[in-house]
This record gives C-alpha cells, structure tokens and sequence, in this order.
C-alpha cells in the first residue's frame, strides 16, 4: 500500500529514472543522445562492451540519426565495442514509430546501410523471448570478440559489420490485452496509464488487481512481504551493479593529463599594432603539444564539425591524424584508424562523443569559432 500510494507522485517514487531512485543512471534533457554517448563511452576502452538501448521514439531525433554513423569511427584494435538494441515496440506516444511500420526488409536494409549487422529478436510470448534473447546476445557477443580478436592478433585494420539487435514486442507488453473494450496491449493505449477512474470502478479494479498477480508475486515476496534471499542474491554485487560501475561513474577512472605551460604560448607585445597572430592558430600549438605529451596514455582527443584545418589547428596533425576506418584515396589528407581527432559535420554527434568519453579533458570546437 505504501509502495502504490508513494508511486509517480510528487517526492514519492518516479515513474522514469530519476536521480532519487537508488541504482538509476540518469541524464535526462533532448533525446537523442544514447548511440553517441554508448561509442564516447567505448572509445580507448578496449575491454568494455556498451549495450545501448534505443527506443524507436527516440531513433525519430536528428541527433540519434546521425550517430548511427559512430560506427565509422570504432577501432576494433584500440576501442572497446557498442552493441545497439533497437526497440521497437509499434508507437512513439499516440502515433506510430516509423522504424516499427516499415517492412522488414526496408528496415533490416536501413541498417545494413548504416554498416551493422542486424539480428532480430520478434514476439510476444515472454517465455519464448526470454530464450531467444539470451541465445542471441550470445551470437552477437561472439561475434564482437571476433572483430576485436582479429584486428588485435592479426593486425586486420579493415572496417568490421559490427552486429546489432532489433527487438520487437507489443507496445505495453503483459499489460491487460483490452480496457473497456478496446485494445490495449499491443496499442497507443498502454501508454503511461492504461486506465483510470479507479474509485468509481470497480471493473478497473479487478484488471490491475488481475495484472499485478500475473506477475506472480507469491514467487517473489516471503510471507512477510519480503524479496526473497535467494531471488536478492541472483543481483550483481560490487562494481557489477549498474548503479556502482565504474564507467558510469564521470571520475572514478579518468588519468590526469600531462600539460605544458600555458604561458609558454603567449604572444609577446612590446608596442600595440607591432604583432599579428591568430589565436586559434596559438590554441593549435598548445592542443599539439598536449595530444604528443599523452599519446602513450591515449586519453586526450579533439572532437569537431571539420573544422580543424579552418579554426586554425592544423598544428595538431603534426603528432595526429584524423581518425578514418574506411578507404582512402590519394588526394585524402590526414587520415588514419590511429588518429585522435575526430570529424563528423554532426556536431550532436561531437557533443555525444565528448560527454561521455572516458578521458581526463577532450576538446570540442564548432564552426562558430572566432576567426
């Protein structure tokens, strides 16, 4: 009673992630950012594998569109891996998902585009999905060492298909199938709150009542009310809860960059009007000299719309390249799967990456910078 009555309402427990709710990892703010944030996580962090959760409200954002492309940037040999789970489950709110009403080949192709390798996990019986969701996170965790072991151990620099889920359920799975009626699971009208009116009928009543017992709680609760000690202990523990991660912690695994002076790179006026210097050029110096200072550590990148050249910090592809998985050509300037700057004229995308990669400091400059 008490656990109903404190549920989605105000200081009582959130209906969404939130930072009260012990265990939650929340952002919050424009969606869009999951896919980027997962490959800004991933980077110069070989041994970690990102499982990245999209819903396809959220794959309908400018921001979540292009950082499909982040993929591009994954260097099996150095870079930890992404593994994207699409979910589709038929509606945004009240309108239909367009990634859940095109046909199954457009949108096995939509990806096969964007260089992954989809696998489908489709249905509604929970117990048949349960099965077939483990079997295929196995494959595709298989796969992913595969990549990795290949360009580790046999030096193969090409760009690999990275593999991907596309999960399909009915829009309010084990939610009460009809409401009055009329469809509910499987329709817009799962959404948020099935059904109201709870105090004048009774009916209402009897499907939650209904609803909350076909989870069984019987198997869950002792006769105290109690989660079960051996259910309890099933729960990761330490550093393996989600809550306690150390890569969703922004501190915890972060090594201090090595920096030159900075006063060392400043311009020296003896008369006004004598001097003419540039001072992103001057910026250009310095960030080359960090990016050498730790490029045995390999925690320090620059991110940005390429603009490089333009906002005057060439200085820096004397120790770097542009990072580049794919072929090149030899009008190509700059390009490397070592590289340590990165360019995508997304610069959502470059603000996803930045945000959640595990460096001491990264650089991200636009193309508004002052000339």
């Amino acid at each position: 009673k008490k656990l109903f009555r404190q549920f989605s309402f105000p200081g009582g427990i959130p209906s969404h992630a939130a930072p009260e709710t012990p265990g939650s990892i929340h952002e919050g703010g424009e969606l869009g950012y999951s896919v980027s944030h997962a490959y800004g996580a991933a980077f110069d962090n070989p041994d970690l594998i990102v499982a990245c959760v999209v819903g396809d409200g959220e794959a309908e954002t400018g921001p979540l569109a292009a950082s499909w492309h982040s993929n591009k940037f994954l260097n099996p040999a150095r870079d930890g891996a992404v593994l994207p789970v699409l979910h589709l489950n038929g509606y945004k709110i009240a309108n239909p998902a367009i990634l859940a009403r095109i046909s199954h080949e457009e949108l096995k192709s939509l990806f096969i585009g964007y260089g992954y390798k989809p696998r489908f996990v489709e249905g509604s019986d929970p117990e048949m999905m349960h099965h077939l969701m483990a079997e295929t996170m196995d494959t595709v965790i298989a796969e992913i060492r595969a990549i990795q072991d290949d360009a580790r151990n046999n030096g193969n620099t090409k760009r690999p298909i990275w593999p991907m889920i596309i999960f399909r359920s009915p829009k309010g799975w084990t939610g009460p199938k009809e409401v009055d009626g009329k469809k509910t699971e499987g329709s817009w009208r799962s959404h948020q709150v099935p059904f109201s009116e709870m105090s004048t009928r009774p009916d209402h009543i009897k499907l939650l009542d209904d609803w909350m017992k076909s989870y069984r709680p019987e198997e869950l609760f002792d006769e105290n009310g109690a989660f079960k000690r051996e259910l309890a202990e099933l729960a990761p523990k330490g550093e393996r809860r989600m809550g306690a991660n150390p890569q969703a912690n922004g501190g915890i695994l972060l090594k201090g960059l090595k920096m030159p002076d900075f006063r060392d790179y400043a311009l020296k006026v003896e008369k006004p009007g004598q001097v003419v210097g540039e001072a992103t050029r001057v910026l250009g110096n310095f960030l080359r000299d960090i990016m050498k200072l730790n490029m045995k550590n390999r925690n320090f990148r620059v991110f940005g719309p390429d603009e490089t050249a333009s906002n005057r910090l060439g200085a820096l592809f004397e120790v770097t390249k542009r990072t580049w998985m794919d072929g090149t050509i030899p009008e190509d300037d700059n390009l490397s799967p070592d590289g340590r700057v990165m360019e995508i004229l997304s610069e959502h995308t470059c603000q996803g990456w930045l945000e959640d990669v595990g460096s001491a400091l990264d650089i991200l400059h636009l193309s508004n910078v002052p000339m």
